[in-house]
């Protein structure tokens, strides 16, 4: 039960996910950029993140972010980097295939980075099950695209 709300809050975001694509495409198609698009989805996504972060409490200082590596500020890159992708992907191949190869890439990527233990993460080595777990997304991802 204590990971219904985590669960049902991923469930939600990865909705969230599915609908930015088109919406982007229509800000890609307006302004005849998916990086414009994708810059003014962030200027709007930056902007329901301060106030939210303005109405809690929790306000760090300098300090706290000090002692962190490089690759810690990056974070924001990646995401730029999907939301653009998709804004001109979406149209192309339909938000299913985009999500369905977009979940393959991040478990692919997460199957290393958990094996390696990098970015800080624990070691969690790749074994048979999270393998075959992959390689059913994967087969997900050919259904997906040849139905």
């Amino acid at each position: 039960m204590a990971l219904l709300i985590p669960i049902l809050l991923v469930f939600f975001a990865g909705a969230m996910v599915a609908a930015q694509a088109p919406t982007n495409s229509m800000l890609a198609k307006a302004g005849g950029s998916p990086i414009l698009a994708a810059l003014i989805s962030f200027c709007v996504g930056t902007v329901a993140l301060l106030l939210v972060w303005l109405a809690t409490p929790n306000r760090p200082g300098v300090s706290a972010f000090a002692g962190l590596p490089w690759y810690a500020w990056i974070g924001g890159f990646y995401g730029a980097v999907f939301v653009a992708v998709a804004a001109y992907v979406a149209p192309r191949i339909g938000v299913a295939s985009l999500i369905t190869i977009g979940i393959a890439g991040q478990i692919a990527m997460a199957l290393m980075l958990d094996h390696f233990g990098a970015l800080g993460l624990e070691r969690e080595p790749i074994n048979f099950g999270r393998v075959a777990g992959a390689v059913l997304v994967i087969a997900g991802v050919v259904l997906v695209r040849r139905s």
